[in-house]
């Protein structure tokens, strides 16, 4: 059989947890949280179901989610998206991009990523005939180089794919770097999938300039965000899509013949959860936190430290304790010393090995303590 992706391979976090597993390894490598979602959240969820709200919801999403998700997003950008045609409910963040990326990306296409990129950018753009134009960000800022940016540009060129904050470098899009992004697209005629689903993780005082917050640039972008990034439960699988009404309609042609619907109760839940905008509102405080915690735990390790500016993971900088590839001093990492975390050099337009890996600090206090009991020690 011929296939559709011959470059793809099995997904690295999937191969440093299996790592993880058969080393008895700390594992720091996947993004998910090891601590209780919120009790409140999930007495809400079984409410719900007892309640009798296990049967499909409505093919965009509930309509008190979206209301709420509404009011949630006026709230912090000051923009308002109609529950009706302008907002869908999602089975998690991934769907919501390959989504996205199914509605617009015709064959011949190209599609601007900046890379250190999440994995499932090129090969969704490459599933339906596109061609993936990246565009690497260098260490150890990760910054936009928005005249590189421009010289990318081709009559052929119709996506430009952004995350802020940025997995893994921890980095976040300016005020400026959106307005030149917007600039852009507007004299470009391109349209923007904008990943945003750490966007409630964000660092010392900094503000998170949404797609949302321009008004051009809103127009031509689907923001994708996500609940299970967001309130801790990522194997709820939920999130959503905001997008202007000519954008929505594309996206939900697909999105019908997708997933259709996705979950019930969580659904009613969330929509219960969110009328509470503490519940997402202090979020910053809770997980820097944590930040806080381990780069203190860590300050005298050898490891070079630029601290994130938002989502849940940090670059550790190990040029000056090895000169091995990030892969190889991952895996003996793994192996020898029982931590497990991410070589950030398989997400790099041509593997460009910068010596960092990324660690995922969303985990208890005690398991930031072992991990920074090892990472002292090498």
């Amino acid at each position: 059989m011929i296939t559709k992706l011959p470059n793809v391979t099995t997904s690295i976090f999937a191969v440093m947890s299996k790592m993880a597993a058969e080393y008895n390894a700390l594992n720091l490598s996947q993004g998910f949280p090891n601590f209780k979602s919120d009790p409140l959240l999930i007495e809400l969820v079984n409410k719900a179901m007892k309640d009798g709200f296990n049967q499909y919801a409505p093919m965009p999403g509930d309509l008190g989610l979206r209301e709420v998700i509404s009011e949630k997003t006026n709230l912090l950008h000051k923009k308002v998206y109609h529950p009706d045609t302008e907002i869908t409910v999602t089975a998690g963040a991934t769907q919501a991009i390959f989504t996205a990326i199914a509605a617009i990306i015709n064959k011949g296409d190209e599609a601007i990523i900046f890379t250190p990129a999440y994995d499932c950018y090129a090969p969704s753009i490459e599933l339906f005939g596109g061609k993936t134009i990246p565009i690497q960000l260098k260490a150890p800022f990760y910054q936009v180089n928005w005249q590189e940016v421009e010289h990318k540009i081709t009559p052929n060129t119709k996506l430009i794919i952004i995350n802020s904050p940025h997995n893994p470098s921890g980095s976040i899009f300016s005020e400026e770097d959106m307005l030149q992004l917007q600039e852009l697209v507007v004299k470009n005629n391109l349209l923007v999938i904008s990943d945003e689903v750490y966007e409630h993780i964000i660092f010392d005082n900094l503000t998170h300039f949404s797609a949302a917050r321009f008004p051009e640039l809103s127009y031509r972008s689907f923001i994708i965000a996500s609940f299970g990034k967001t309130f801790h439960n990522t194997g709820w699988k939920m999130g959503y899509c905001l997008a202007s009404e000519n954008l929505m309609n594309e996206f939900k042609k697909v999105h019908q013949f997708n997933v259709f619907s996705v979950n019930s109760p969580m659904q009613k839940a969330l929509a219960e959860y969110l009328k509470t905008p503490e519940n997402y509102l202090n979020l910053p405080h809770f997980y820097q936190a944590k930040r806080d915690v381990f780069l203190e735990l860590i300050k005298n390790s050898r490891f070079k430290i630029i601290p994130s500016k938002g989502t849940y993971f940090q670059m550790l900088d190990f040029s000056e304790i090895s000169q091995e590839s990030d892969i190889q001093f991952t895996e003996r990492l793994t192996k020898e010393n029982k931590i497990a975390m991410i070589p950030t050099s398989v997400f790099n337009t041509h593997k460009e090995d910068f010596k960092q890996i990324r660690v995922c600090f969303a985990k208890t206090d005690e398991t930031l303590k072992e991990a920074a009991t090892i990472l002292n020690a090498i």
